[in-house]
């Protein structure tokens, strides 16, 4: 399992164990990285699953004698194992065929197999069938005899208008009194002729549900129990349980979601302190396809997820001397934004890169906080719309609230034209003067957080068009008009297989970090809400 890394002996180790949520690679993981590439790269039976996508990750570590070398472990389970000689073991086998989750698993898997056959058995479907005919049939029948029940009564209206005796009007009444008796004697006899059958079909259809509850509780009682055998360490040697860490996440929900603790990260990191190694450092990257409707890429690195491993690695690493989250760094920055525009009602200032818009979780600086320092008479909302925080740009302040709605009506009705000027990866997939639009729906990426996916089933129609500007060796210089304003919908439209295939640089979210995210609001158009002139307001790229 402790793979020996070939190092200079002039080599640093880091100061610090790097933050799995926001990190560069140390030089140390990427060489093991390279190895675990190499090897995987090397099992051709594995060849298929892989190219469908898998997170690897690796962690470095020195053993109790002082070598250095790295762990390796996959998310989930590989090739219908979680046990393979060059990876560390999981923190619980579910996969043990003798172990409860695998024997309860049969079961439930027996219920779908009963609910299945039920749902397909001739007999059900035949009943169901003739119910839905003989329905159908009675209604029929029972419509047509209504029809001619008030063709009857038209007749007998037109000889009630003659001067006819009393005889007549009283087989008129009689022919009445009968029609409306044999009708509901009709519709009593469908009635009883449909209870019948739809007493055996509900007898099925209740059987249905009744397993269908059976597994969703049985499910949900299996998942439990499977969370309550994994009990996570941190370098302290405390141990805790997936539900207990959850509990204790108050942006987490309660029930863990399926899946929790099977991340490469938590495997790493539980096998190198049972085992008495010193985590050193740490990454994961991806191997094969993208997902449907992430974005993935074949080699990149990417921090640990948000929705599963975010309760569990801040218990695992405590003990150990993390550096700062990065993303939390920047937040906390002294910036300023700089004022483009202002009159009596409105203000447009360039946002810095890693500055928010609003106030955050972790930190309060924000444009929101600036103007409400620098602008104590200023009311209402005052942040109109938002910039990612590690977008820059062109952000319009309200200085007062009912300004503020004007301005949110008008970005909601698309009345303000926004251009985004960004530097895409060159991947050789756009050419010089190339334009076109985008129209990928977006939602949220929840196990992921703060990402996005393409979903064209629950996603929100966004579309952005575009202008090339100009393709370098490096780089492609493009420019971006958002029509709809959807969450980091520039970032995932470019770098979406998708869209443009070609990550915005300096997006570590969907590509790879760099100095900062290559994006900027440089350029904003509307009209005035008070003074209605038209306005286009310009904040150069500074790149």
């Amino acid at each position: 399992m402790f793979h020996k890394l070939k190092i200079d002996k002039n080599t640093e180790l880091p100061a610090k164990f790097n933050n799995p949520f926001c990190y560069t690679p140390h030089p140390l993981c990427l060489a093991a990285a390279d190895e675990v590439r190499n090897y995987i790269a090397m099992r051709t039976d594995w060849h298929n699953e892989l190219n469908q996508g898998k997170m690897f990750g690796v962690l470095v570590c020195e053993s109790a004698s002082g070598e250095i070398g790295y762990l390796a472990a996959f998310s989930g389970n590989l090739a219908h194992s979680n046990n393979h000689p060059f990876f560390v073991p999981p923190v619980y086998d579910l996969l043990n065929p003798q172990g409860f989750f695998k024997q309860e698993e049969s079961n439930i898997s027996a219920i779908n197999h009963r609910i299945s056959e039920l749902q397909n058995s001739e007999e059900y479907q035949n009943l169901v069938d003739e119910l839905r005919t003989k329905e159908a049939e009675g209604r029929q029948k029972i419509d047509a005899f209504r029809h001619q029940m008030k063709a009857d009564k038209a007749r007998r209206d037109e000889l009630r208008k003659t001067a006819i005796d009393k005889e007549t009007i009283d087989l008129l009444i009689k022919e009445s009194q009968f029609q409306k008796a044999e009708l509901k004697r009709r519709e009593r006899d469908l009635k009883l002729q449909l209870d019948g059958l739809k007493e055996k079909v509900d007898a099925v259809k209740n059987e249905i549900e009744r397993l269908k509850q059976e597994r969703k509780q049985r499910s949900f009682r299996l998942q439990m129990q499977l969370f309550d055998e994994f009990r996570l360490l941190n370098a302290k040697g405390e141990a805790k349980g997936i539900c207990t860490l959850f509990a204790q996440s108050p942006d987490h929900p309660d029930i863990p979601p399926a899946g929790t603790g099977e991340c490469a990260a938590p495997k790493l990191l539980q096998y190198a302190y049972a085992n008495g190694f010193r985590p050193v450092a740490m990454a994961e990257f991806w191997w094969g396809e993208s997902p449907k409707g992430e974005i993935r890429r074949h080699g990149n690195f990417y921090p640990a997820c948000q929705g599963k491993c975010a309760p569990l690695l801040r218990h695992m690493l405590i003990g150990l001397d993390v550096e700062e989250n990065q993303h939390e760094k920047e937040a906390s920055r002294n910036h300023q934004p700089k004022v483009v525009f202002e009159d009596e009602w409105l203000l447009v200032v360039d946002k810095p890169s890693g500055m928010l818009s609003v106030p955050g979780k972790v930190s309060e600086v924000s444009v929101y906080q600036w103007v409400a320092d620098n602008y104590p008479d200023a009311t209402g909302p005052l942040v109109v719309h938002r910039l990612d925080m590690a977008t820059s740009g062109l952000l319009v302040i309200a200085k007062n609230k009912d300004v503020c709605a004007m301005m949110q009506r008008m970005f909601e009705g698309r009345e303000v034209a926004k251009k985004y000027v960004a530097l895409l990866e060159s991947r050789g997939n756009l050419s010089e003067s190339e334009s076109g639009k985008i129209e990928l729906p977006l939602a949220p990426d929840y196990i992921n957080r703060p990402r996005q996916k393409v979903d064209f089933e629950n996603g929100k129609t966004a579309v952005t068009t575009y202008k090339v500007v100009s393709v370098g060796n490096d780089s492609v210089r493009i420019e971006l008009f958002p029509k709809t304003g959807r969450t980091h919908q520039l970032r995932v439209h470019c770098a979406s297989i998708q869209g443009l295939n070609a990550p915005i640089i300096g997006d570590e979210l969907y590509g790879i970090r760099s100095s900062r995210l290559f994006l900027h609001a440089e350029q904003i158009s509307f009209v005035h809400p008070l003074t209605k002139k038209s306005l286009t307001i310009v904040s150069k790229a500074p790149f």
